[in-house]
């Protein structure tokens, strides 16, 4: 390991928190030591002197050092297997197990006899022996560091805690005006005992965007790019972010125009572009904003109607009364209640054992979550149904509750009206506590903290056993077939309910609930799964009988939400009600942040915290006010969903033109214009049927649902929309991250806009808007039916079928069925073929009957038709080229209707149509 990789390493995993004690400094350290409010100096400048005197402490000085010297990070000594026999923990947050590493053993690392004799010594500073190269030289600081502390004893005392109160790094912004600027950091602890000491050398530094800022081992900052970035401080448990910011133009400060602010969204980011030098674009028209908001809000494009009166329209609150109008339509609480399945993980191959019935308990899910939407019910409220999920309700026995259930199945009663969604804690990947902690921590939080499952975060303050004291709140409910045995009332309602039914008692798995199914067909009562909520007592006696039970609890009857203050779990009937406590807390600083800024991106395609799903300290927002502010207003409103779709929609900052200006050009994280965007996969398919669409179903996207891709429940997805909605990536809900959701641009999504069949059979249907028009106009053959009509209905059928073929044998291949799949492709080889007998067939008689018309038809107005077409598409008229090149492609068509086939298909090719913007 040479230097530039150990200045590597430690650039990437320094140590982190603080779970070591102070050891005493000698008589001979520093008066700075004490609580006299002065600033200790740097190890360095202590300890460059040969005759220093003062013994490091292990937790503030060793650990730290070692981390700065690579030797805990992944590829050394903190990797899983460790190197040479040595395993310090990774990043160093375990103080306890390092400094057992280091001197106990068979081998210890440390001699206090002879402490250059010591291995922590001689290795690392002779290359040949050290694998790693060497670390340091002797001599330097760093060798008097380790020589001091292994000569005071090499001590380290874990029951006493130095407890770091603050990181404080100067300066607190950096702004440079040229490249190549360079910016040093200080970084002071202030510990809990008072004391301070410059640790500036003993920090971890990282880079959010390298291109902007660059920052060294030494917290040397550098200018790179215009722009705008964070570098990161990590030392003991604290990680401080330092914003980097340097101007794209000389526009700031008094050079920077007047700019309107209408709201305080507006405020707050032109607060920000004013630092920047960049200046917002222009307000977007009219047709640009009533696509975009209508698409982002409902998913829906507007008709052709609704836009010639919206523009039409004089009204100064036009666009404010749209968005209220577009919040109250189904299509809105389809979507925003897909966005709500998608971060709560609604899936159907991981619900199983739900029911009885053969009901889609994603469905159920789905619509639980849709009418409180709907009713726009407080977030809060929604997400307490969902944590704090029961089967029974109060006072409830287990017979009533099967007598409820059975009742509502039996007379077709809807999932929705229960008070709570049990789904959510019956999903096969969310059985063991740890996996509970990190989806929930993912939903609710908008956080990643598995990496605690295993060692210190990285980029936030929560250690393993942070982890380990969180995941013991979600470990008293358990989704269950029938009640526990402890319930004994209960287990015995269960039994005789069962005696009760004329069914084989053998019977287990699917063929006990398919004759459950039976039964309650015939009126009786019989047994439904529940959600367990064991009570606190029996979780503890749990805990004491299987103490090697992988995922049980402590013993212990307090437990710490990710680093809060302890919570006694005694006081609780249910352990899971301090964590929706605590998520409701009016200072949390996750729940209402987490859900304010996922709807943010789904407006910008970025979060203010990006990814949306990674709100760490080491991850900060790009407008810290903004976010705050969101967040804020969200909580004083009530947790009103609404209130937060509103406030964005009626922002200038989202009702800015995508047209760039030379400022802000290449600005996608400050909100300067509208990004064109892709669309998420349910739109797009969405759009697609509804631009082809005829006039008598157009306009009812907003209000129908019924059959669109924003009200699919889960994931398991039927017919012809299984294939796009696959390429145009929506989310599979198969883990924890909103990357399951991809909104990146493929080869695949172009060749099915150009060339699938269910897309081509879409435009020429009887009910699109092309056959309506092909029918208003007059016969062009003085019959009602002709052979060329008979052979374009079979062309017509065959392009069905062959769509539907190819979702088939796309599914078949999915669960890997190559065999089926072979076989379904050899027949739409041959479907192919037979195409091109029926076209050869076709131009024939076509050909024939030219000779047979009694007159020839053309629109009665090509222009309205093409206009028409502009606007069902891209939302606005054509431009005088558009129509120009457009007028003279119906001209030279040999049929009007083929040449509108034609000019729709290129319109749905185009990126305007496929994006937002």
């Amino acid at each position: 390991m040479n230097a530039t990789f150990a200045r590597f390493c430690f650039s990437l995993f320094a140590p982190a928190i603080a779970l070591a004690t102070v050891a005493p400094l000698s008589a001979e350290s520093l008066e700075g030591s004490r609580p006299s409010g002065k600033v200790m100096p740097t190890l360095i400048e202590r300890f460059t002197p040969e005759d220093v005197q003062e013994t490091p402490d292990f937790q503030k000085h060793v650990s730290p050092l070692m981390g700065r010297l690579g030797c805990n990070g992944r590829s050394c000594h903190g990797s899983f297997q460790g190197r040479g026999g040595f395993i310090l923990s990774l990043f160093g947050y375990d103080f306890k197990a390092d400094h057992a590493a280091i001197t106990e053993g068979d081998d210890p690392r440390v001699d206090t006899d002879s402490p250059n004799e010591s291995m922590l010594i001689y290795k690392p500073t002779d290359e040949d022996m050290h694998e790693g190269g060497k670390r340091y030289e002797l001599n330097s600081w760093e060798h008097r560091v380790l020589h001091n502390w292994i000569k005071g004893g090499a001590k380290f005392d874990a029951d006493n805690v130095a407890i770091l109160d603050k990181l404080e790094v100067t300066p607190e912004e950096i702004v440079f005006n040229r490249k190549d600027q360079t910016e040093p950091l200080r970084v002071v602890a202030h510990w809990a005992d008072g004391t301070k000491e410059d640790v500036t050398p003993l920090c971890r530094f990282t880079t959010n965007d390298d291109q902007v800022a660059e920052i060294n081992g030494d917290g040397l900052v550098t200018s790179a790019e215009a722009g705008d970035t964070h570098v990161v401080v990590a030392y003991d448990k604290a990680v401080v972010a330092i914003p980097v910011i340097r101007p794209v133009s000389k526009l700031i400060g008094d050079n920077y125009p007047a700019v309107p602010t209408p709201t305080k969204i507006d405020q707050l980011v032109v607060q920000k572009l004013k630092k920047l030098g960049i200046v917002p674009s222009d307000l977007s028209s009219d047709e640009q904003f009533l696509r975009r908001v209508s698409l982002d809000i409902a998913g829906t494009l507007p008709s052709p109607s609704e836009i010639r009166e919206f523009v039409a329209d004089k009204d100064p609150n036009k666009r404010e009364k749209k968005i209220d109008q577009l919040l109250d339509t189904p299509a809105y609480v389809a979507k925003m209640t897909t966005l709500l399945c998608d971060i709560t993980g609604n899936n159907d191959q991981q619900l199983v054992n739900v029911s009885p019935m053969r009901v889609g308990p994603a469905q159920e899910w789905y619509d639980w979550i849709y009418d409180r939407v709907e009713k726009n019910v407080p977030y809060d409220e929604i997400a307490a149904g969902i944590v704090l999920a029961r089967s029974r309700l109060e006072g409830e026995s287990y017979r009533e509750y099967c007598e409820e259930m059975s009742d509502m199945y039996r007379d077709g009663g809807t999932f929705a009206d229960r008070d709570s969604m049990t789904h959510y804690w019956a999903r096969r990947e969310f059985r063991q506590p740890e996996e509970r902690a990190i989806a929930f921590a993912y939903a609710f939080m908008g956080v990643r903290i598995q990496c605690a499952q295993c060692h210190k975060h990285p980029f936030d303050v929560w250690s393993k056993s942070d982890f380990d004291e969180f995941k013991t709140f979600f470990t008293g409910a358990r989704f269950a077939t029938q009640p526990p045995r402890y319930d004994q009332e209960g287990f015995a309602q269960y039994e005789e309910i069962l005696d009760k039914l004329d069914i084989d008692k053998s019977l287990k798995g699917n063929q006990q609930r398919r004759e459950f199914a039976k039964e309650l067909q015939k009126g009786k009562t019989v047994p439904f799964p529940e959600l367990v909520v064991m009570p606190v007592s029996n979780i503890s006696r749990n805990a004491k009988n299987n103490k090697n039970r992988k995922g049980l609890p402590s013993r212990s009857p307090e437990a710490r939400v990710l680093g809060e203050e302890a919570i006694d779990l005694r006081d609780y009937e249910d352990v899971r009600e301090p964590v929706m406590e605590w998520l409701r807390g009016k200072d949390n600083p996750y729940f209402a942040r987490a859900i304010v800024n996922r709807i943010w991106a789904t407006y910008f395609s970025v979060g203010i915290v990006h990814p949306t799903d990674d709100l760490s300290l080491g991850n900060p927002p790009s407008n810290e006010p903004l976010l705050d502010y969101l967040a804020k207003g969200f909580v004083e409103h009530n947790y009103d969903l609404k209130w937060v779709h509103r406030e964005i929609a009626l922002s200038r900052t989202y009702q800015l033109s995508w047209v760039p200006n030379e400022t802000n050009r290449l600005d996608v994280r400050n909100f300067s214009r509208s990004v064109p965007r892709r669309l998420p996969a349910e739109v797009a398919y969405d759009i697609i049927q509804q631009a082809t669409a005829g006039d008598d179903s157009i306009a009812t996207y907003l209000t129908d649902i019924e059959d669109r891709a924003i009200s699919i429940p889960g994931t398991r997805i039927q017919g012809n929309a299984q294939y796009p909605l696959q390429i145009f990536g929506r989310s599979e809900r198969a883990s924890n991250c909103d990357c399951d959701r991809s909104m990146e641009a493929t080869l695949l999504q172009t060749v099915f806009l150009q060339n699938d069949f269910s897309l081509h059979a879409s435009m020429a249907n009887g009910n699109s808007w092309i056959g309506q028009v092909q029918k208003s106009m007059k016969p062009q053959i003085d019959k009602k039916s002709t052979e060329a009509s008979k052979i374009q209905a079979q062309i017509k059928r065959l392009y069905e079928q062959m769509g539907n073929g190819r979702a088939y044998a796309e599914r078949l291949a999915a669960k890997g069925d190559q065999q089926r799949a072979r076989e379904m492709r050899q027949k739409l080889l041959a479907g192919k073929k037979r195409l091109e007998v029926l076209r050869a067939q076709l131009e024939k008689v076509q050909a024939k009957e030219e000779k047979e018309k009694t007159e020839v038809i053309a629109f009665d107005s090509p222009a309205e038709m093409v206009t028409e077409a502009y606007l069902r598409t891209l939302s606005r008229e054509p431009s005088e080229k558009e129509m120009t090149i457009s007028l003279a492609h119906l001209r030279s068509a040999d049929e009007p209707v083929a040449g509108l086939h034609d000019l729709m298909w290129a319109l749905l090719n185009t990126k305007e149509f496929i994006v937002n913007h």
